[in-house]
């Protein structure tokens, strides 16, 4: 007895140990079960609320003074991604130098010294008579608003509201004085002429910086991808970057057309003394996709029936046929091997551009969905079709 008792003690005890080991076990299983269908599982955080709630309200505010960072230096940015933008259309005529057998800095050379060649024929032919036929359409505009004044609707309008009368008086009296009252006088004038030549000699500088070193700035960037996708990264970003190139070369031919012709037709219908302002007008808003030909258009069509109704019917006509032409004919056959994307698409990037960065914003959208679509194209769909 002295000696069995102790044995069931102790057997006792094992059991009982084994039993709470059991019941641990059991209760881990049953947590990790609960957990695992959603239920309450683990604190999401052990740290205090108050150092949660301070750390989120750091994050908020920096993000805050990040966004007011960005809008302060946003012009800046601007004239960088304008420039990279001008660099790379204008890669294609280096490339065209380069494989003539000039090396890369002097086919930048030939090419900057070109551009500046047409930019000074143009501003020593080009601005004089511009700026004169500028002037004439401004002193002929009280005329144009006393004729419209013969049309009845016009008259009724004008008797309600006295629009036009309101708008030729203040032609008339205004002046030399409209530029120096939209720029805040003639402080304001010489601030907004420096800001202009200062923006204009950094988009130069930054044209020709990313110019002469676009392929060490392609290579360092396709760096940064993994080295077992690096030859197809290689591959789509030099197919963006061409399709960029030629789709600039193709809008810079495009509106060279619709200026020349427009040009021509001014002066056979009898608009001369406008045709160089109103056709560099044509031309500038030729360059906008979309729409930048039809408010062209507009313009000189009004100015053809302020001036004589037979001229604006005939202005009228030739822009309706121009504009045909240039979709179904001209646009088509330079811009087929530049970017290939859906009409509804390029509406939608253009109207997105023009309000993200007005002009600038329109010009960069269609090679920006172009690009997008080709990536979405090579690399979301085919990963998607290997699945």
């Amino acid at each position: 007895m002295l000696v069995t008792t102790p044995r069931r003690a102790r057997d006792s005890a094992q059991e009982s140990a084994e039993r709470a080991e059991a019941a641990a076990a059991r209760a881990v299983v049953a947590a990790e079960r609960v957990s695992s269908e959603g239920g309450l599982g683990e604190a999401l955080t052990r740290r205090p609320p108050f150092q949660v709630g301070f750390v989120g309200a750091l994050g908020a505010l920096l993000a805050v003074f990040l966004v007011h960072q960005l809008q302060a230096v946003s012009s800046t940015i601007v004239l960088v991604v304008v420039s990279a933008f001008l660099a790379v259309g204008l890669n294609p005529l280096v490339e065209f130098l380069i494989r003539r057998g000039l090396r890369r800095t002097w086919a930048v050379v030939v090419v900057i010294a070109l551009v500046a060649a047409v930019l000074t024929l143009f501003v020593v032919a080009i601005v004089p008579v511009l700026s004169e036929q500028v002037t004439n359409l401004a002193e002929s505009a009280p005329t144009w608003l006393d004729q419209l004044l013969h049309n009845r609707e016009i008259q009724h309008l004008d008797h309600q509201y006295n629009i036009i009368s309101k708008l030729r008086d203040y032609l008339s009296k205004s002046g030399g004085k409209f530029a120096s009252a939209a720029f805040g006088g003639v402080l304001g004038i010489g601030f907004a002429v420096l800001s202009a030549l200062v923006n204009t000699f950094v988009l130069v500088v930054l044209t020709i910086y990313f110019l002469a070193s676009l392929p060490k700035t392609k290579h360092a960037l396709y760096r940064l991808a993994p080295a077992s996708r690096r030859p197809r990264v290689e591959s789509l970003g030099d197919e963006i970057l061409g399709n960029v190139g030629a789709y600039v070369s193709g809008a810079f031919l495009v509106a060279v057309a619709a200026g020349l012709s427009s040009l021509v037709f001014l002066f056979v219908v009898g608009l001369g003394q406008y045709a160089v302002a109103l056709a560099f007008v044509v031309a500038l808003l030729d360059v906008i996709p979309m729409i930048g030909a039809t408010l062209g258009a507009v313009v000189v069509v009004a100015i053809g029936f302020a001036t004589d109704p037979k001229i604006g019917l005939a202005c009228l006509i030739f822009y309706v046929v121009y504009q045909q032409f240039e979709n179904y004919f001209i646009y088509p056959r330079v811009m087929s091997r530049t970017v290939d994307i859906p009409g509804a698409v390029i509406v939608i990037a253009a109207l997105v551009g023009a309000g993200l960065l007005g002009v600038v914003g329109a010009l960069l959208a269609i090679p920006t969905a172009a690009a997008i679509l080709l990536l979405t194209r090579e690399v979301f769909i085919k990963r998607q079709d290997a699945r």
